[in-house]
């Protein structure tokens, strides 16, 4: 049986069929078919069978590619073994942002529960290793609740604390002392909008990314509340943003608690957090792991190597 597949994008081949072939490769052992590329598009060849489940898994890859979502080796075996907690999964849910040209969702049954509990709980907790979308996908869904107008500001913050090297005087003004230290939280907003908007909303204080002192003291009601890398808290610190959470709010925090840049004599804010409140209602606890890491395929691989050393 023959099948010929149009591509969708022709200018993304190179994402679609791997580096030097490797994906199509990959679908060939797996299915023991033929697959040739023809310009803009794609035979298959074989058993009727095995042809009509590549046709599927292409169909499967390029909505992945489309969607934005870098693929991965992973995401190909996800894809053959038929595991719906893969990119493409049944339970995806798409995030509303304001760019037109990116749909945000989760890619993982982890990425799923933890979107779930953010929208179910006007409190949540997140840790997970790098590349897991904590920050990402709590930006997104802060997005999403302001382009719906169900909050009226987005506050991001952050601690300014150094991961484990000294910076030094940095020149300038506050803002740019602290954009270092803010960079991530830029960076995952400019694929919910674009720049020209961004600016606007932060001009306005409809956004806010701020360090996580300039909290102190404040209410904020109608807001979206993101606290990143809280594993690097102290508990006074941890305290005085829980208690910043105003009405008809949402707060985010996020971590990472296997990354604690503080004093080894100082307990993390957000892990003593976590042990005193995780039973209460409306407050929700999610962890992501390495299953959920959705940057290069090599982050899986080094935070396994980090992890299997730590236990050794």
């Amino acid at each position: 049986m023959e099948v010929t597949i149009q591509l969708d994008s022709p200018d993304k081949q190179l994402e679609l069929f791997g580096s030097a072939d490797s994906y199509l490769r990959l679908l060939r052992r797996s299915l023991g078919v033929q697959i040739s590329a023809r310009q803009a598009k794609l035979v298959i060849t074989g058993r009727e069978k095995n042809v009509n489940r590549a046709a599927e898994i292409i169909d499967r890859m390029q909505k992945h590619v489309h969607k934005g979502h870098m693929l991965t080796t992973e995401d190909i075996t996800v894809f053959l073994t038929g595991d719906d907690s893969g990119p493409a999964g049944e339970a995806s849910k798409a995030i509303t942002v304001y760019s037109a040209k990116k749909v945000v969702e989760p890619s993982t049954k982890g990425q799923l529960k933890y979107v779930e509990v953010m929208l179910a709980n006007d409190l949540t907790f997140c840790i997970g290793p790098a590349g897991t979308g904590k920050t990402y996908l709590a930006v997104a869904i802060a997005v999403s609740m302001l382009k719906k107008k169900q909050i009226r500001r987005i506050v991001l913050a952050r601690p300014a604390v150094e991961a484990g090297e000294k910076l030094g005087f940095l020149p300038g003004d506050v803002q740019a002392k602290v954009n270092p230290y803010l960079r991530p939280l830029f960076d995952a907003l400019e694929d919910m909008m674009d720049f020209a908007q961004m600016r606007k909303f932060i001009e306005l204080d409809i956004i806010e990314i701020i360090p996580l002192a300039f909290m102190r003291g404040r209410t904020l009601n109608e807001a979206v509340i993101i606290c990143d890398e809280a594993q690097n808290t102290s508990p006074l610190q941890m305290l005085m943003v829980l208690t910043r959470l105003g009405h008809g709010s949402k707060m985010i925090i996020t971590g990472d608690i296997t990354q604690i840049d503080l004093d080894t004599s100082q307990k993390s804010g957000m892990v003593e957090a976590i042990e005193i409140l995780r039973r209460i209602k409306g407050i929700g606890c999610v962890e992501l792991t390495q299953r959920d890491i959705v940057r290069h395929r090599l982050v899986q691989n080094i935070v396994r190597a980090y992890k299997k050393k730590a236990k050794s």
